[in-house]
């Protein structure tokens, strides 16, 4: 049986719609299990490749950028402001991401 075939919009809807489910869940299981958190957002970013989805702002703050683990503030990273900017310190992979502030 031929799997259905759906637009680029609906595909990339659908997608939308994963990748805030997987975050969702991610926040909750994180205290339990950090390791199944970070494999949620790794799913994440693989669906949002996969149908070439920019992955929204909210949600690209949740994860670090150098080692892809899920981020919570105070646990496992630290978000101060400095200069006009959002620091956010990844306790995991000892790196920073810089945001601009407008």
């Amino acid at each position: 049986m031929p799997k259905p075939q759906f637009s680029k919009q609906k595909q990339k809807q659908i997608a939308r719609e994963r990748i805030k489910i997987l975050f969702e869940q991610a926040e909750e299981v994180f205290s339990k299990n950090k390791s199944l958190a970070n494999r949620y957002v790794t799913l994440a970013r693989k669906i949002a490749m996969k149908v070439r989805l920019r992955m929204p702002r909210e949600l690209k703050r949740k994860y670090c950028k150098h080692c892809y683990k899920f981020l919570m503030p105070g646990v496992n990273a630290r978000i101060r402001t400095r200069d006009g900017k959002v620091v956010i310190s990844c306790f995991e992979c000892k790196k920073f991401t810089r945001i601009v502030i407008k």
